[in-house]
């Protein structure tokens, strides 16, 4: 598994010209924190299946005090990618707190333009939800950040997800930070979400690297969970 890169100048050139990049397997390892505490490990990882989609998947390990704090999780989003458009065709998450365990699976019908979720899901949100172009679940709204981030952009996306329905608007900053990475130093944009209320999110994008190099989520002042970035490894 190989350590993250430095910028690399051609990403950077395709970024300022808008151009958006074709979608890449890759297997990412990330530290779990919350208030600063590490509770263990967490993988993100993009790959094809057997029917040629591609999927998503984001796995907080359950063990040890990852799961005592509440924050284990697995997720997966099936999608398609054309002309830089990644289309959900369907959803899951699994989560596990102690002795609990809650599972929901969604499915994204762009025939029918309608999404429905089943499972362990509120009863407000089993109804069917209308579909429009564009539409995104969570982990596909990450991957479009890493793809869409220069400096100064203001991002906006329309999440569905889980039966939830919500408007994403991130504005990237202008310049990047210096970020490290075990030994490494390098520039990363960080992009942060804009939202009323107390939540929170903050991913962390560097030239050349196809996954966030940190993802924090905060609400109402204190840590949710805190993904920073070990290394990673593509096709």
């Amino acid at each position: 598994m190989r350590r993250v890169a430095g910028a690399l100048l051609a990403t950077c050139l395709m970024l300022a010209s808008g151009l958006a990049a074709a979608v890449e397997p890759f297997r990412a390892s990330y530290e779990v924190y919350r208030g600063g505490r590490a509770l263990g490990v967490a993988t993100l990882q993009v790959v094809r299946n057997a029917q040629g989609h591609w999927r998503v998947d984001l796995d907080m390990d359950g063990k040890g005090l990852v799961g005592l704090a509440g924050i284990s999780a697995q997720q997966s989003t099936v999608f398609d990618e054309a002309g830089g458009v990644y289309r959900p065709l369907s959803q899951s998450t699994v989560r596990r707190v102690l002795f609990t365990r809650k599972q929901s699976t969604g499915v994204y019908d762009w025939q029918a333009r309608r999404a429905r979720w089943t499972g362990d899901v509120k009863k407000t949100r089993r109804a069917p939800v209308d579909l429009q172009p564009g539409d995104m679940s969570g982990l596909l709204i990450n991957l479009a950040v890493i793809r869409d981030a220069r400096p100064g952009a203001t991002l906006e996306y329309r999440y569905v997800d889980t039966g939830r329905v919500r408007p994403h608007r991130y504005v990237v900053g202008t310049e990047p930070e210096e970020m490290v990475v075990g030994e490494l130093r390098y520039s990363a944009l960080r992009v942060d979400r804009v939202q009323s209320g107390g939540e929170q999110t903050s991913i962390w994008v560097a030239e050349g690297v196809p996954t966030p190099i940190r993802l924090l989520q905060r609400e109402n002042g204190e840590d949710t969970y805190d993904l920073r970035l070990i290394e990673y490894r593509g096709a």
